[in-house]
């Protein structure tokens, strides 16, 4: 299963084991088993501090458990965790036995306070970029709190449990049995359900915060940049951010960052953060800015907070990035994470045999296009326009599928569904005027990007998409405040532009408060005399 090199990496990571654990396999006759029960045959052979033992009670086969010897430690995976996922089982291994988990104090302190019995169940898929993070977050809760029990479950490989319970995008998290979440959650955002006071306590620490001379609010690439730049020249710089990396924790793929030759959205999102939190930055995950309060006699500008709480500082740097534009048809939001997806990475070994839909001939919708017809059994590709706008390689690997259909100058009127789950969708010929239905199980949606800007009309110039208008300096119409990346009207929306912004930004705001602070002139008199 594994290869030597792997092996060798591997076995230097166990190393690292504290305590014995134990893997116990609960199997059948299937191929996937016989497989399962290699890999972790030679994981156990790795190690002196691991013993394998096969145990055929759980229902889930195949599957398997790590658990700490002589504890009620442990967590749990069903299917085999390779893909993405291998992380999360090395992971596993380590903080099972003992290696203490990279995570900030207070939450771990917030974990292990948790009273209470939790079950949770995550279904993920190997495809999922997404997925790691929030297999990763509740197996390390497991092993914090004992109250805490999970099990991560490789929905394609369990897919009557999946259609059973109506599941169809991942990652989809059950508690006790009850659905709890979908998508992206990293261990803070899971707290903040659970722990019903988080948001007012966190609230509370940051309304208390004295003002910064630079806040960044944002934390993708461009935030990021901005951040360690400001922070470099030595003034006090904070980041508020939703979600720390932005829209790159939905990248799959990353060929194009200049002398990376490729990476994965979420492994550089987490670089991004770990290298801002190597600088004196105060990060402030999990706050969504919704106002934003020009400066005042006190110089100081103001930026509102959903908790309710609020940051000032001397200079402002926006980096709210982009999300995925929606169709805004009826039937969208009714059927969103149940038939309507957005990521086909994640999402699309889900409708693994069955018949979906690709809204966007750009290149992300062509190449959505061509990475689902190896998975389902058939691709509807539908662009608005009268031709598609994907680059001439894609478009020519597109048309020697045989089982895509291409329709053009189409525009989709209407999502359509049994109340539970997509059934189909309308569309009208712009040509003639007809309209029509496709009958299908899937609707991916890869029609562009729309800024994250709402909060701030009104406040300062932004045109008609949304965009934050800008000059060479990143500064916006507003004094103090500039902006960075793809929230504004740079004419590319690409990582490494984005970055570079983003240290224009924070020099531009940097040379602000230095003009902004410098003495007055003295009268020309006063010099003379």
């Amino acid at each position: 299963m594994l290869d030597d090199t792997l092996k060798s990496q591997l076995k230097t990571y166990l190393e690292r084991l504290v305590q014995p654990i134990e893997l116990v396999a609960a199997l059948d006759d299937g191929e996937a088993s016989r497989e399962l029960d290699a890999l972790l045959r030679e994981i156990a052979a790795l190690s002196d501090k691991i013993t394998l033992r096969r145990d055929d009670s759980d229902p889930r086969k195949p599957s398997f458990a790590i658990g700490r010897v002589g504890t009620d430690i442990g967590v749990r995976f069903a299917g085999l965790p390779l893909g993405h996922e291998f992380s999360s089982l090395v992971l596993a291994l380590l903080q099972v036995g003992g290696h203490p988990p990279r995570v900030e104090p207070e939450l771990i302190e917030q974990v292990r306070a948790l009273d209470g019995e939790y079950r949770f169940e995550t279904y993920y898929s190997l495809s999922c970029q997404n997925c790691p993070d929030v297999v990763q977050a509740l197996n390390t809760m497991s092993v914090l709190n004992p109250r805490i029990r999970h099990v991560a479950i490789d929905g394609a490989r369990f897919q009557d449990e999946v259609e059973a319970r109506g599941v169809m995008a991942v990652p989809s998290v059950f508690l006790n049995g009850e659905p709890f979440g979908q998508g992206r959650m990293d261990l803070a955002q899971i707290l903040a359900r659970l722990d019903t006071g988080a948001t007012a306590r966190a609230a509370a620490k940051i309304a208390a915060k004295a003002p910064f001379d630079v806040l960044v609010v944002g934390g993708g690439p461009a935030g990021a940049a901005a951040a360690i730049y400001a922070a470099r020249k030595g003034i006090r710089t904070g980041v508020a951010a939703e979600r720390f990396g932005g829209q790159v924790l939905d990248t799959l793929g990353i060929e194009n960052f200049i002398s990376v030759r490729h990476t994965e959205g979420p492994k550089l999102a987490s670089a991004l953060e770990q290298h801002v939190r190597d600088h004196d930055v105060d990060v402030m995950n999990l706050q969504r800015a919704v106002g934003l309060v020009p400066a005042g006699e006190d110089g100081l500008i103001e930026v509102k907070l959903e908790s309710g709480a609020s940051l000032k500082s001397r200079s402002v740097i926006l980096a709210t990035g982009a999300r995925w534009r929606q169709m805004n048809v009826p039937g969208e939001e009714q059927y969103r994470n149940r038939g309507v997806a957005y990521c086909p990475h994640c999402d699309g070994p889900l409708f693994k045999g069955k018949r979906v839909a690709v809204i966007g001939g750009g290149n992300s919708g062509v190449e959505a296009a061509i990475d689902l017809a190896g998975i389902v059994s058939h691709v509807t590709l539908i662009e608005f326009d009268g031709k598609l706008r994907a680059d001439a390689v894609l478009q020519r690997k597109l048309r020697s599928l045989p089982n895509v259909r291409v329709l053009v100058s189409a525009q989709t009127t209407e999502v359509l569904g049994d109340g539970q789950r997509v059934t189909g969708l309308r569309y009208r010929d712009r040509a003639s005027g007809q309209e029509h239905e496709v009958a299908l199980e899937g609707i991916f949606v890869q029609i562009g990007l729309l800024p994250n800007t709402e909060w701030l009309k009104g406040t300062l110039e932004l045109t008609p998409r949304g965009e934050i208008v800008i000059d060479e300096r990143g500064q916006t119409s507003l004094p103090g405040v500039f902006a960075a990346g793809d929230a504004t009207t740079v004419p590319y929306k690409q990582i490494v532009i984005a970055m570079g912004a983003g240290a224009t930004a924070a020099l531009a705001a940097f040379d602000h408060l230095i003009r902004s602070s410098a003495p007055a002139a003295e009268p020309a008199e006063a010099v003379a005399a």
